[in-house]
């Protein structure tokens, strides 16, 4: 997955499609990330026995890889991410502009 925690990503597809924002968090293993403000729920809680109140919060869901794209630093636009060798460390690069990442 060239998708990492703390880039700035594009929506592709979806109710949220265009929207931008930062990635939260990145769960390699199912492919999926949590884009800040994208997928945005509604979810009630009810109250507790230990006088807690009952309150609405906003719970942001995991959206698969596929369905975002990152920003090219550049041009601030989508882009495919590549990989280079420089001076011995391998670096992601983007695919329309050639800025490291």
């Amino acid at each position: 997955m060239k998708i990492k925690k703390d880039d700035l990503v594009v929506v592709l597809t979806g109710k949220d499609k265009g929207k931008k924002g930062k990635v939260l968090h990145a769960f390699h293993d199912i492919e999926k990330v949590i884009v800040e403000g994208v997928a945005v729920k509604k979810k009630n809680l009810k109250a507790g026995k230990n006088s807690k109140k009952g309150q609405i919060i906003e719970k942001a869901l995991p959206i698969h890889v596929s369905n975002v794209a990152l920003v090219d630093p550049k041009t601030d636009k989508a882009t495919r991410i590549g990989a280079k060798i420089v001076s011995g460390k391998k670096v992601r690069v983007t695919k329309k502009s050639g800025v490291e990442i």
